[in-house]
């Protein structure tokens, strides 16, 4: 071996190698495989996890919020790095969701609580109200909020939509 470097990511590490037989020379990269992080999802499926997914719902929860871009993109990568730490290799979608919470409760309350009623899957007001009032409740004591309490549950027959048909209305642009 002639030398041996980083690449600039440091996700590889280069080396310069001669033959010992010809004396040519020859450039190997060498990477760390690791085994890829699986979220579980509801169903029972296996997906591998994908940074681009979390940072397209950190983005939407952060929509019109003064949470700079690096500073969703460092989340992504405190998460991801969480995951990695994990000596199992799978992870339910729910505990995942709890994480991403965990990260964003301490950085906007407002994105939270958007995430959280996407997450949680609210379905009427009183849901939403339940996690606005934990979070303020919490914010006046001056303690972070805790993860969102699970939307109540109902029977689906007797529940009434919101908006008074089938889907809510579309949002405009």
């Amino acid at each position: 071996m002639v030398d041996s470097r980083e690449s600039r990511e440091g996700e590889a590490i280069r080396r310069r190698r001669e033959c010992l037989a010809c004396g040519r020379r020859f450039t190997s990269y060498e990477r760390v495989e690791e085994m890829p992080i699986v979220v579980i999802k509801k169903d029972g499926r296996r997906e591998p996890f994908e940074a681009t997914k979390a940072m397209k719902g950190l983005t939407l929860a952060c929509q019109k919020r003064p949470v700079s871009l690096a500073r969703l993109e460092e989340l992504v990568k405190d998460i991801q790095a969480k995951l990695m730490d994990r000596p199992d290799r799978e992870i339910r979608s729910r505990e995942l969701g709890e994480l991403v919470m965990d990260e964003l409760k301490g950085l906007d309350q407002v994105a939270y609580v958007r995430f959280a009623s996407v997450y949680r899957e609210f379905k009427d007001l009183p849901d939403f109200v339940r996690a606005l009032e934990d979070v303020v409740m919490h914010r006046e004591r001056g303690e972070a909020p805790p993860p969102a309490p699970p939307p109540a549950k109902r029977d689906a027959a007797v529940e009434q939509p919101l908006f008074g048909e089938d889907e809510p209305p579309k949002r405009r642009k």
